[in-house]
């Protein structure tokens, strides 16, 4: 078994995921989005809008500012993206609507959904109908969408819980996302027709083209790293990875310091230097699977959302900052709507850093995502051991 270094497997993440050859200059367009995702194959969603939608941030992480209506546009109105569960609510190109069929498949019912169905057996059906002669649609466009329950950020009505195991089944999708409220519709009136036309590969094989686009967005992975890209159950990856080092289309390899078997694709160059300056949504491709951040990095990061502010360490919405290819430090930002400005409540540089230099460097990275949003000023808190330079 072919063994290398952590400093290599770090170099093969950083060119898989974009960051090795910097961000473009001059105008960006739609191009730049294609070849983004064409590295990251998925981008997730996420509701939080503290500082900015998530999904906004892999794209200025890797190209620099950009139109944000655009990429909306281009995500939502396109044809060439999807909405679905990948790894958890995503956007996916179109051409990998195929390999999601399973899933649309075995959709899972929670407690909510069978209460519904027990309750209200034709419920759900009558909202087919309804998006069917009347989408797109929202939940509250529904004829009799019900009330939420008690649950402040989960309580569904009874018509989002019938939307959602619609979308789930891969019976309606999304074609809009206005105020990051989804707007459902039929498929074939937002997929195009090569796409939902395309031959469902099966169970097995589709895991094996996901595990195999895991591989190419990471570059080298072990096990768990691979099957978390999509958020496939272990049970099943482990045979198909098997089958895929077998056929050669995945090698197995050792990685210096990790102390499990790691796999690579062979397609995959290697760069010679690690490379990337930005600052990373906690959502962000490049650090999905915290336990690689902490094999790559050394870098031990955790979101502090659902944490009870008496117990965070860093802050409630924190940032990694990427500088020259390692993860430097963290900040934790807020978007001052009053204020129109970014507010920085705090930044802490990780142990045995030039906290000048990365000061200095987190300060220029966090003026260009200001003016990015068309905010006015950059605010910082006193708070860590970067503050003074910033």
């Amino acid at each position: 078994m072919r063994k290398i270094r952590n400093d290599q497997a770090l170099r093969y993440a950083l060119g898989a995921q974009g960051f090795i050859e910097g961000r473009p200059q001059g105008r960006v367009d739609v191009r730049h989005f294609r070849r983004v995702v064409d590295q990251i194959r998925l981008v997730q969603l996420d509701s939080v809008n503290v500082f900015s939608r998530t999904h906004y941030m892999p794209f200025f992480s890797r190209i620099g500012a950009y139109d944000r209506e655009a990429l909306d546009q281009w995500l939502w109105g396109s044809g060439e993206m999807f909405e679905y569960w990948g790894h958890e609510a995503s956007v996916i190109p179109v051409e990998h609507h195929r390999l999601f069929r399973w899933r649309m498949d075995r959709a899972l019912k929670w407690e909510r959904l069978q209460e519904l169905e027990q309750n209200h057996p034709e419920y759900i059906d009558d909202v087919y109908r309804q998006v069917a002669e009347r989408g797109p649609l929202r939940t509250r466009d529904l004829d009799a969408p019900g009330q939420r329950d008690g649950n402040e950020m989960w309580g569904w009505s009874d018509g989002k819980v019938a939307l959602e195991a619609l979308f789930l089944k891969g019976l309606v999708t999304a074609t809009d996302r206005s105020n990051f409220i989804r707007m459902y519709d039929l498929p074939e009136r937002v997929i195009p027709r090569h796409a939902i036309d395309a031959v469902d590969p099966g169970h097995d094989e589709a895991l094996g083209e996901l595990l195999l686009l895991a591989a190419r967005s990471m570059g080298v992975g072990t096990a768990d790293d691979l099957a978390d890209y999509y958020r496939i159950r272990m049970p099943a990856a482990r045979p198909v990875l098997r089958r895929l080092v077998e056929s050669g289309d995945l090698e197995e390899v050792e990685v210096e310091g990790w102390g499990r078997r790691a796999y690579l694709h062979p397609e995959v160059p290697l760069p010679r230097w690690a490379r990337g300056t930005a600052l990373l949504s906690p959502f962000d491709n490049l650090i999905w699977h915290r336990g690689r951040v902490e094999r790559l990095w050394d870098f031990h990061y955790r979101i502090e959302i659902y944490v009870p502010e008496s117990k965070r360490v860093y802050g409630y919405y924190v940032l990694p900052f990427l500088l020259d290819g390692d993860l430097v430090a963290r900040v934790d930002l807020k978007t001052d709507r009053r204020r129109n400005a970014l507010q920085v409540r705090g930044a802490f540089a990780e142990p045995d850093i030039d906290e000048k230099k990365v000061g200095r460097a987190l300060r220029k990275e966090l003026e260009l995502v200001a003016d990015w949003l068309d905010l006015d000023d950059v605010l910082v808190d006193r708070n860590g051991n970067l503050f003074e330079y910033l």
